[in-house]
């Protein structure tokens, strides 16, 4: 008899309540539907196979790429109580014997695999058994579009063949249309069921900062996330041994990881950072893929990574807990043409030109004036809010800075060169460069290096900021090249001035709790973290496998007082509350009889990801417009949330570009006129020149709040 999904999730896994659209995916793979499942990282795709695994009798083969994630999903399965193993070159002969003979005796539900195990062996050894589902974790690796291509993965379009009636579930976070399109091809999937869940991750903040003297930004970052595990990447296996000793120079817990070192090397870094030994891990992209640990709070690019997909898998491998975490990239125009060289295939200029325009897309969401998840989730085809509250460009102010002649500069260079040239050239022209590529001819112009007083990247701004603003144009192509437009001759003539947009500078900190945060107690939950670290080395697990930090946040924020309660709390399945609540709770209340039960919260029912969760960017946007229909000012709304006034400022230009707040109960009537009297003669998108002219009568954020009610710009 086939047990219900729901009260799996509660015996098993410990919640009440399925999420987003896991019930739906599950329910398709229980009535043996093939299903394609996009879910970002941390969003709850294994219990999306696992659970059909429970229900149905016979056992789910799930193939998986890397051992170390292997390892710890069935760790985690195992004190859990299910009946999970893998086979894998880690084990002795004896001990995959052992693994086989389980499976004869029914002794298993699931079965990690990596798919170079996959061979006709392999399908004669299946063939006695009864298999009730294939699932294929990390599936863009089946396609030569996707980021990750892994060529062991095409053989696993062989399932089908073999099992016409198995359904087989393929899972990724992250693949584009074609490399989706790849997938169903690849995979020969019978009428599949396609999930596209929302690629966003609220919980993380996303922040690009520039390169310039990046190791004194990163100190003061870490210096933030004290005890706090991380990852950091790094385009070089040379730039990770240094970085790492630089770290650890300064009293960090850090070690690198690259490709480079033996396998049992690795394992051993890989296996210190999961069980908490050192916190900081600095490495090439051969570490992180299927990294299962829950509790990285950071991820910090120090080098720019080759296209949107790999920064949205790398950083989405922080928070997977669904804590507050902080993905930081540190931006230079140097690691473009980089990286151009490194991504062009001479064999495949199809690919190469594929590949090209990915790091063109990288290169755009770090340089335009945009919501930094915005730009992400359009890029996935996924619809989003300009203002997203918890990134780089929402959180900061900018301010504008005069460039006309450095305009009038690059687009005389772009005449000069014919429009025959793409960025890097006329950057390169301009600053008066001495590399072979420049034509001779072209030395001899006499506007040859007339900007070498500017860096590569102040110009590479100044082309972008160009670009954005429509006074230069890109063609299409493998390599584009700079074009005019019909709004050149204006700032070229001198009709225009041109501006483009500098973001103040901010020390970057650590993500702080959100207004609507429920309290937690810090010192319980730190030494709850000390119990769980305990359990887990008498176990020889991850701390992390035993709870996750968001099942320890509950517990020092509700703070239960028996084991009844105790259930109440999210990840604290049957087996679990056996195996684990009576150590749990007897730290709980002896920290309560000293200190006193000081969160006013009753546990009356089971903690949701939905309730513990902090407030999402669009619940704190509704808060701020529920007080302006109340008739309150920023100044007012600030001190009531306990928000900077340059927030709440950002909120409400939100909201007047949504034509949602009412712009005279924060702009003077006459104000108004002056500035729409000024807009006749001159640009609002323009916000100096304009400030100019209508000097201190009208405040800078009088015009952002007139330009978001009457363009619908908020940022």
């Amino acid at each position: 008899m086939e047990l219900s999904p729901l009260k799996i999730l509660k015996d098993v896994y410990g919640y009440y309540r399925f999420r987003d659209r896991q019930e739906e995916i599950i329910s398709a793979i229980l009535n043996g539907r093939d299903a394609v499942v996009l879910m970002p990282t941390g969003g709850g795709k294994s219990i999306c196979f696992q659970i059909p695994a429970l229900c149905k009798p016979g056992f789910a083969v799930v193939f998986s790429p890397l051992i170390a994630l292997m390892k710890d999903q069935v760790d985690a399965l195992r004190l859990s109580g299910v009946q999970a193993r893998y086979l894998n070159s880690t084990q002795t002969q004896s001990e995959q014997m052992e693994v086989v003979r389980e499976l004869n005796e029914g002794k298993i539900k699931l079965l990690y695999l990596a798919p170079e195990r996959v061979n006709d062996r392999f399908w004669d050894f299946l063939a006695p058994h009864k298999v009730s589902l294939f699932a294929i974790d990390e599936a863009h690796c089946i396609s030569h579009w996707g980021h990750d291509f892994r060529p062991d993965y095409r053989i696993l379009g062989e399932i089908k063949n073999q099992f016409p009636h198995v359904p087989i579930a393929a899972f990724t976070a992250t693949a584009d249309k074609k490399t989706r399109e790849d997938i169903l091809s690849n995979l020969n999937l019978h009428q599949p069921k396609i999930f596209v869940s929302s690629f966003n991750r609220p919980n993380i903040r996303y922040i690009i900062e520039d390169k310039k003297n990046s190791f004194s930004k990163l100190l003061d970052f870490l210096e933030g996330q004290t005890d706090e595990s991380g990852i950091i990447y790094c385009l070089s296996r040379k730039s990770t041994e240094g970085l790492a000793v630089d770290l650890r120079n300064h009293g960090f817990k850090a070690m690198h990881y690259h490709a480079g070192l033996n396998q049992e090397k690795r394992g051993q870094v890989q296996d210190l950072f999961a069980k908490d030994e050192i916190k900081i891990i600095v490495a090439t992209i051969a570490f992180g893929m299927g990294i299962n640990k829950s509790n990285v709070r950071f991820v910090v690019h120090m080098d720019l990574p080759k296209n949107i997909e790999s920064y949205y898998q790398e950083t989405g491998r922080a928070g997977r807990d669904g804590l507050e975490s902080t993905a930081l990239l540190f931006y230079s125009y140097a690691d473009v043409i980089k990286l151009k060289r490194f991504v062009e295939i001479d064999d495949n200029p199809e690919q190469s030109e594929i590949m090209l325009q990915k790091l063109d897309d990288l290169s755009k969401m770090c340089n335009f004036r945009v919501c930094r998840r915005k730009f992400i989730l359009n890029y996935f085809d996924e619809k989003a809010n300009d203002y997203c509250g918890n990134c780089d460009f929402c959180l900061n102010e900018f301010t504008e800075q005069e460039a006309t002649i450095q305009a009038q500069m690059a687009l005389s260079a772009v005449v000069r060169l014919r429009e025959r040239f793409g960025i890097s050239y006329v950057i390169d022209f301009l600053r008066g460069s001495a590399s072979q590529k420049i034509k001779p001819f072209h030395r001899e112009i006499p506007t040859f290096g007339v900007g070498e007083k500017w860096s590569q990247n102040q110009w590479y701004q100044v082309v972008k900021s160009l670009i954005q603003q429509n006074y230069l144009a890109r063609d299409g192509g493998k390599y584009p090249v700079l074009k005019l437009t019909e709004k050149s001759g204006d700032i070229l003539r001198g009709r225009e001035k041109f501006y483009f947009y500098i973001k103040k500078e901010k020390v970057l900190t650590a993500v702080e709790d959100k207004p609507g945060e429920l309290p937690f107690e810090k010192d319980l939950f730190e030494r709850l973290r000390v119990l769980r670290k305990k359990l887990a080395d008498e176990e020889g697990v991850p701390p992390f496998v035993v709870f996750s930090d968001k099942t320890l946040r509950d517990l020092a924020t509700f703070q239960p007082q028996n084991l009844e309660e105790m259930l109440n709390i999210s990840g604290f399945g049957q087996v679990k509350l056996q195996k684990y609540g009576r150590h749990f709770l007897d730290e709980v209340t002896s920290y309560t009889e000293l200190h006193g039960k000081s969160s006013p919260t009753p546990l009356r029912k089971k903690v949701t990801s939905s309730q513990r969760k902090s407030t999402s960017p669009s619940d704190t946007l509704l808060e701020t417009k529920r007080l302006i229909k109340a008739g309150l000012n920023t100044e007012e709304i600030a001190a009531e949330r306990g928000l900077a006034e340059s927030t709440v400022e950002k909120h409400l230009a939100y909201w007047l570009a949504q034509k949602e707040a009412p712009l005279d109960q924060f702009v003077n009537p006459e104000v108004i006129e002056l500035i729409k009297n000024a807009c006749q003669t001159h640009d609002i998108l323009k916000l100096k020149p304009l400030k100019d002219y209508l000097g201190a009568k009208v405040s800078y954020r009088d015009l952002k709040f007139y330009r978001a009610r009457s363009k619908g710009i908020a940022g």
